[in-house]
Formats: C-alpha cells, sequence, structure tokens
C-alpha cells in the first residue's frame, strides 16, 4: 500500500505567469496581502505597510548579505587529447578559508581532480563529490582574495525558477541585496522580503512608532531546496548559521512585555527568532546553526507576526506560514492571490500575516 504523500495539503497550483521575474519599481509599489488569523483579507500595498502596524509593534530583519555566488567557467581539458567543457557553480556553504560547498553542472562530466577556471587566473579543484548531489571546491586563493574574486567574477545567485527564465545581470546586484545588508558577504539567497524596504520606507516606520531590529542568519541550501523524505521523517532542515544579540534579545523582551507584537521580516527572520526562543519563555542571545523545520502544529513562541513573500507549494516555507495561520487559511489565501494576480516568490508581492 502506498503511504500518503505528506505534502499533498501543502500542494498548489500556480500558474507560471505569476512568476515575477524582476522586482516591483518602486520597490514601495509592491503589492500586500494583509491576511488575519479569521481569514480575513485585505488587499494593500507595501507603502501602506505603516498603517497595517501598531505604534509599539517592532519589525525583526536579517541584515545578512549574499554573496554573487554563481559563476560560470570551464572545466578545464584533463590531457592533451582532450576538450574543455562549459560549467557552472552555485556556492552553497563555506567549509573553510578557500573551501567551499557548491552545486555544479554538469555533475556527470565533473570528477575529483578536475580544475574549473572561472576567470583570468582564478580557478578552483573539485575535491569531491557528496552523495546528495554537492562538490567540495578548493579555490586557488582564500580570505579576502578569494572575496574579491567571487566579487568581480560572481553574479547573484537567482532562484533556479528565474534563473531558468534570464540570467542575472548587473540590475540584480541591487536588486537582489537588501538596503540594510551588514557585515561580510556569506548568504547564497537573499531574504527577499526585506526587499521590499526601502530607506524611507523605514524610516517612515520609525516615524509612526514601529520598532526596528536585526538579527542575522546566513542563508544557505537548507532554507530553499526541495524538501527531501529524510528531512520531513526527521523533522530538520540543512544546518544555517543564526545570530540573535544579547541587546536585540532584550529589547524584543522588553517590547513584547509592553504589548507590542513581534513581527518577523521574512521565514528566516522567524526561523531565527524560534530558535533562541527560551523553553521559560522570552528570547535569549543566539550564536549557532539551526536546523529548525516548523511545521503546522509545532509551537510559534516568539512570533507574532510575519511579513513574508509567496512561496512554492510543498515547500518548507509554505508549511511554516501554514504553521503560524493554519493551512485553510493560507490555502485560501494563496488562491486569492492567484486570482487577483499578484506576483510570486523572491522578487514577487508580500503578504502580511497577523494570526
Amino acid at each position: 500500500m502506498t503511504p500518503a504523500d505528506p505534502l499533498s495539503q501543502f500542494d498548489f497550483d500556480l500558474p507560471e505567469a505569476r512568476i515575477a521575474l524582476r522586482p516591483a519599481s518602486p520597490r514601495e509599489s509592491a503589492r500586500l496581502l494583509v491576511v488575519r488569523g479569521d481569514g480575513r483579507l485585505e488587499d494593500a500595498h507595501i507603502r501602506d505597510l505603516p498603517g497595517k502596524l501598531r505604534v509599539g509593534d517592532g519589525l525583526v530583519f536579517n541584515d545578512t548579505r549574499v554573496l554573487p555566488a554563481a559563476l560560470k567557467g570551464v572545466r578545464d581539458a584533463r590531457d592533451d587529447a582532450g576538450r574543455s567543457v562549459e560549467v557552472s557553480a552555485n556556492l552553497v556553504a563555506r567549509l573553510g578559508d578557500r573551501h567551499w560547498l557548491a552545486l555544479a553542472r554538469p555533475g556527470k562530466r565533473l570528477h575529483p581532480g578536475d580544475r574549473m577556471s572561472f576567470g583570468p587566473d582564478f580557478s578552483a579543484r573539485l575535491v569531491a563529490k557528496r552523495a546528495g548531489g554537492e562538490v567540495e571546491l578548493e579555490f586557488d586563493r582564500a580570505g579576502g582574495a578569494l572575496d574579491a574574486a567571487l566579487d568581480r567574477f560572481g553574479a547573484m545567485p537567482l532562484p533556479p525558477y528565474i534563473a531558468r527564465r534570464r540570467a542575472a545581470d548587473a540590475t540584480d546586484r541591487e536588486t537582489y541585496q537588501t538596503r540594510f545588508a551588514a557585515g561580510p558577504a556569506e548568504s547564497v539567497a537573499a531574504p527577499t522580503a526585506g526587499l521590499h524596504f526601502t530607506p524611507a520606507l523605514m524610516d517612515q516606520l520609525q516615524e509612526t512608532g514601529i520598532k526596528q531590529e536585526f538579527v542575522r542568519l546566513t542563508v544557505g541550501l537548507g532554507t530553499f531546496a526541495p524538501l527531501r523524505a529524510a528531512q520531513i521523517a526527521a523533522g530538520r532542515l540543512h544546518g544555517e548559521y543564526c545570530a540573535v544579540e544579547a541587546g536585540v534579545a532584550d529589547r524584543i523582551n522588553a517590547l513584547r512585555q509592553a504589548g507590542g507584537r513581534c513581527i518577523a521580516v521574512g521565514t528566516t527572520a522567524m526561523r531565527t527568532l524560534e530558535s533562541a526562543a527560551l523553553a521559560a519563555g522570552g528570547i535569549g542571545p543566539w550564536a549557532a546553526e539551526t536546523d529548525i523545520f516548523i511545521r503546522p502544529g509545532d509551537p510559534i513562541r516568539i512570533t507574532d507576526g510575519l511579513l513574508t513573500n509567496f512561496h512554492l507549494p510543498r515547500s518548507s516555507l509554505f508549511m511554516l506560514v501554514c504553521a503560524l495561520m493554519g493551512t485553510v487559511v493560507m490555502q485560501a489565501a494563496y488562491a486569492h492571490a492567484i486570482r487577483e494576480d499578484y506576483r510570486f516568490y523572491s522578487y514577487g508581492d508580500a503578504c502580511l500575516l497577523l494570526p
């Protein structure tokens, strides 16, 4: 007897035309679907956000910076009689000073020991192939020199559903990076809900009495990769490093004790908050990997609301929003968004979820 499909209730049909290939311009013009816990829906825009929140609420952003992690080049010929092969590599996790885990194509034509050239005097050696399809790369330089080469020769790592339809270009260097990104470039995907925020909007929110805090999750393969049966069974995702500073934790606790709502901007911010939740209540400082997989039925301890983009069917991120709001409510909200021509995924519109 075939076991029931564990993801069937998190499935929906999305017309391809609803997938956004470019962000709204200006950013505040993106649409915003406000979803209440009782199922009420309201069509709005990102520029309306200050009026949808309450004085004393707090928005929590992920301020990670995206690395230009998409590389194109050639696999060098293995001998004098051989030929070079065009290759592409998307870096997914830093393993060391010069070592990265990557997804590379064409996988069947790459073997340990192969050297790939990504620019003049810039190359990497394939050290090993992993069972999950990833490869380990050792670059010809380390530290700041490697970061500089990646910045020069790499492109923004657009999600596959965009990359299949168009190549990354210079515009993506700006549009696929939040305006408040801080620290070194380490993430291999953007915390896309944050892409909607301009300095002017953030100033307006501050003036309205909406507090702003910043946490950090270094986005890797775990957040966006398709779910595997083993992950569903174990209830854990790939590990990703995240951090909440002690002062941020103290201010979030004080905000909630005063009656304000802690509203995560993006699922990576929410996963960070829930990873740092304390069993005794509140949130504490955190600096470690998280593999948290939030599903319906799991307790939500810190997150009182969520601003997020529209996610893929059968994904851990759609399961997360269903955990916060209820699967019936979110299926109805997504059906409304599809009927009303909202734009989906990383460069698409957003929804404000208020349980």
